[in-house]
């Protein structure tokens, strides 16, 4: 793992992204945008990369840009309604729980800041075993990554400054959100931020 950019030690609050971070839910993800896709006559891998990280609303309206705000309401709810109930194989992301768990031993305050709905988030979540002490969705806010609304949000409802806080992300509109916010960044999947990470074991080691 490079070395961070900063002292992770020093950062007062953590905030996670959900899907991809916390949550392994990409068979979910990847079956709703496929299936959504076909009814709608576009191309489902092309819209599971485009839906990386964004609300579904935002990735709906990129896709069909000729839709009506009514026809967009609906074809948005579907995509939404595809995801609700496919948890057959949600879980934690490797080290998860174990940080989880490490942060309750050191009383740092943590949140999940998620594209997904209230709904959505709630039963990936307990799919995952991960009950958050903070949760910011997509109902609580009125714009969605990459705008910082949720970030700063989170660290508001914890009561720390943005710029004490570590914004933990897999995607690059999540990452351009936690920046936004005045946060520090860690990123997986390969992403650049000020902390580089595998998995979150790495941010556990990391926090010593």
């Amino acid at each position: 793992m490079p070395e961070p950019r900063f002292d992770v030690t020093t950062v007062r609050a953590i905030l996670f992204d959900m899907d991809g971070t916390l949550v392994d839910s990409d068979g979910a993800v990847l079956r709703s945008w496929l299936s959504w896709a076909a009814e709608y006559g576009v191309d489902g891998q092309e819209a599971y990369e485009m839906a990386h990280g964004s609300p579904s609303a935002t990735t709906v309206r990129k896709l069909l840009p000729h839709l009506d705000e009514a026809a967009h309401v609906v074809a948005s709810a579907r995509q939404l309604e595809l995801q609700y109930d496919d948890l057959s194989d949600v879980h934690p992301t490797p080290g998860a729980r174990e940080l989880l768990l490490q942060l309750t031993r050191k009383g740092l305050p943590w949140a999940v800041v998620t594209s997904a709905d209230t709904r959505l988030a709630k039963a990936r979540l307990n799919a995952a075993g991960i009950v958050a002490p903070v949760l910011v969705t997509t109902d609580d806010i009125a714009a969605g990554k990459p705008d910082p609304e949720g970030y700063r949000r989170a660290a508001e409802l914890l009561g720390v400054d943005p710029a004490d806080c570590l914004v933990v992300e897999d995607a690059d509109v999540g990452l351009q959100a936690g920046r936004a916010a005045g946060a520090h960044t860690a990123a997986l999947r390969g992403l650049d931020g000020d902390l580089r990470l595998n998995t979150l074991a790495d941010l556990s080691a990391a926090l010593g």
